[in-house]
């Protein structure tokens, strides 16, 4: 996942010690996205959303032929 820097809900994680041994930068959402990493819903809502959606059409499993 990555969000700003100023994310209130990573902030609160940092405070209690969570997040600071596996936290990553980079340069640009492009970048980050690239890398395999999702909008945080918390600081990036309208990112979130679209990334929601298309993950969500991407998911959908093809009728099962039963093994034909």
């Amino acid at each position: 996942m990555y969000g700003r820097l100023d994310c209130p809900a990573a902030l609160r994680a940092i405070a209690r010690g969570g997040y600071i041994r596996n936290r990553v930068f980079f340069a640009d959402q492009q970048t980050a996205v690239a890398a395999g990493y999702r909008p945080c819903a918390v600081c990036l809502p309208h990112e979130y959303a679209r990334w929601k959606a298309g993950s969500s059409a991407a998911t959908v499993c093809s009728p099962d032929t039963g093994g034909e």
